[in-house]
């Protein structure tokens, strides 16, 4: 990984420095690129929400291997990680590689490790249709999100989803109002509950989940149950589309607390790594999805970059796993967190 970091340095030159932690403080404002909108608040309350929580070491036990698999939206996982919906490379990444390239390191890497990845979409086309040809040459085994576009181009770009052959599209709602497609005269908006259960039903009539992503309230993701949403992500997207909003980990909780049980519940946001994965388990997340450092192991090292990190990922979730004593994801409840409650 050190190596796969290095070379994403280089090629990310101007666009995202890989900084050793990455918290979003070297790259305020920078969007376009990797940083958070503005003062990058929003960025930087997810991994400060992530830092504060705290685990309860547990060694008198008898969990020494413990069970990572999970079952989530029809999906068997290796372990309950995703990686979250980017594209762009050219003008988030730098454009050492191509789009094709870096969607086949994300989505292929996520496939040989027994995950699943997301793909974006975004102007100019090829990004949702790189997302696509992946999708399909891995037998659909893949989430594309669409972008809340208006009118036909919604309809259109849902159907072409469709016929990669995945089981589940997702919306990334959270994307309304995003800098990068308003500066190519491209605007996306919100959707009422109206227009969300017109598109749920249309999904379901293609015999496909939706996942709705860009939940940060109670209400909304109640509202979302209601629409008849199979899953949602607790998001800010990443920080990039409105600052001060609290960390995503803040609010997870009472999020969980409103739907667990009703649907799937994915959240990301911060997310580094393995403990940070373990972290968000506890706190009501049934699976968690992880952004930037996807995109720097996709630059430095392609499919096998992506591999790699997956890798340091699980020993990490699997480390914690072991000194809570968590023999399963299942397991792995508020308790497991040093000052919350159950």
């Amino acid at each position: 990984m050190k190596e796969v970091r290095n070379t994403a340095r280089e090629r990310m030159k101007g666009y995202c420095r890989v900084c050793p932690v990455c918290d979003g403080r070297a790259c305020v404002g920078e969007v376009p690129g990797m940083g958070g909108l503005g003062t990058a608040a929003s960025f930087k309350n997810n991994i400060e929400a992530l830092r504060k929580v705290r685990l309860n070491m547990r060694l008198l036990h008898d969990v020494k291997e413990p069970d990572t698999t999970v079952s989530v939206l029809g999906l068997d996982l290796d372990m309950p990680l995703l990686a979250a919906p980017i594209g762009g490379v050219e003008f988030n990444m730098g454009g050492k590689i191509t789009e094709e390239e870096y969607v086949d390191a994300v989505l292929g890497g996520c496939v040989d490790k027994g995950l699943i990845g997301c793909g974006g979409d975004g102007v100019p086309p090829f990004i949702h249709e790189s997302v696509n040809e992946a999708i399909a040459s891995l037998g659909g085994k893949g989430i594309p999100f669409i972008k809340p576009w208006e009118g036909e181009e919604m309809w259109e770009k849902l159907e072409k989803a469709k016929n990669t052959g995945c089981s589940i599209v997702g919306m990334d709602v959270d994307a309304a109002g995003l800098v990068t497609l308003r500066k190519m005269g491209r605007p996306v908006s919100p959707k009422t509950p109206d227009e969300l259960r017109e598109i749920v039903a249309k999904m379901h009539e293609w015999g496909l989940k939706f996942v709705l992503k860009g939940i940060m309230t109670p209400d909304e993701a109640s509202l979302a149950s209601e629409i008849g949403v199979d899953g949602i992500v607790v998001s800010n997207h990443g920080g990039r589309v409105l600052d001060h909003t609290p960390g995503t980990a803040e609010v997870l909780p009472a999020i969980a607390d409103a739907v667990a049980g009703k649907m799937s519940i994915l959240a990301d946001g911060g997310v580094r790594d393995g403990v940070d994965v373990f972290k968000m388990v506890a706190l009501g997340a049934d699976a968690v999805m992880i952004g930037r450092p996807f995109s720097v192991a996709a630059v430095g090292g392609l499919r096998e970059g992506v591999a790699a990190y997956i890798d340091q990922i699980k020993g990490q979730l699997v480390q914690a796993m072991v000194l809570t004593g968590s023999g399963t994801i299942k397991a792995i409840g508020r308790d497991r967190l040093y000052n919350i409650g159950a």
